[in-house]
């Protein structure tokens, strides 16, 4: 592809997708966690745009991507299918992808459903609790389906430090790099955040991914995990779990869970090193 600078909209079954295309060379789709639309990715994209033409995107529900239903909890099947008409408009050769957290599913989801249009995936802690053996997998629903309690209850700071608390984030004693962008909690974000925990962790708590048809996918997908999220918590085991369905190793990217918001520079030289590699 030649260099370019696009933000368009596309009508899909349900919404209206907003999305973003910068840069150059092969097509690099990025699909973000938690509350993340385009902007989430506003100091990785920079470090990519020379050798990726990157393609990010407001998920239905927020931000710029409007509902046709605002009530309705999206499952991430739909998510995924979004993902494969955004795609389809913009490129008729297979992508490379970046999913992190609850995009990493929606990578999933389409690596089983859609696998020409993803060359590779890069499956960043994946929010998936079917990846994980029966006991574990309903403990961690019900945890997911908990944070979504606990907002409705308690409220969205509350809730925002217990998943902080589940993903080993520490907020005070994070490390980033420097000179990142400011990202502060406004009335944007709080919205986000918000249709998050009420529809998004419903939808991960009830999804409905075939762990056993991932390794039949003619998508090459690596698991990936932040260096310093804890091996016990419950993206870092989904990842592992992957990485056993898949009969790969797993790959370990700076930072923790929000690496590529909190390093973006050393995780963009890290992602760019897997993408480019065969």
């Amino acid at each position: 592809m030649s260099s370019t600078r696009q933000m368009s909209s596309l009508p899909v079954p349900g919404a209206t997708l907003y999305y973003r295309l910068e840069g150059s060379g092969p097509l690099l789709l990025i699909s973000q966690s938690g509350e993340g639309d385009a902007d989430r990715t506003v100091d990785l994209v920079p470090h990519l745009t020379d050798a990726f033409t990157v393609l990010t995107y407001d998920r239905r529900g927020l931000s710029r991507s409007r509902l046709a239903e605002p009530g309705r909890t999206t499952s991430l099947t739909e998510h995924a299918e979004d993902v494969h008409r955004l795609l389809a408009a913009v490129t008729d050769e297979p992508a490379l992808m970046l999913g992190c957290s609850l995009g990493a599913v929606i990578g999933l989801h389409l690596a089983v459903r859609h696998p020409g249009q993803v060359s590779t995936l890069v499956a960043h802690e994946p929010v998936a609790p079917r990846l994980l053996p029966a006991a574990d997998r309903v403990r961690h629903e019900a945890e997911l389906v908990g944070l979504r309690e606990l907002y409705r209850g308690a409220g969205l700071a509350v809730a925002l430090s217990e998943v902080a608390r589940s993903l080993g984030i520490d907020p005070v004693r994070q490390e980033t790099e420097a000179d990142l962008t400011p990202q502060p909690m406004d009335g944007r974000r709080r919205a986000n955040f918000g249709y998050f925990l009420e529809h998004d962790v419903l939808a991960a708590a009830r999804d409905t991914l075939d762990p056993a048809a991932l390794a039949g996918s003619t998508t090459r997908i690596l698991a990936a995990v932040g260096a310093t999220t804890p091996a016990t918590v419950f993206d870092h085991g989904c990842a592992t779990a992957l990485a056993e369905v898949l009969g790969t190793g797993i790959h370990t990217f700076p930072g923790g869970h929000n690496g590529n918001t909190t390093h973006p520079h050393a995780y963009a030289t890290r992602l760019r090193s897997l993408l480019t590699t065969p």
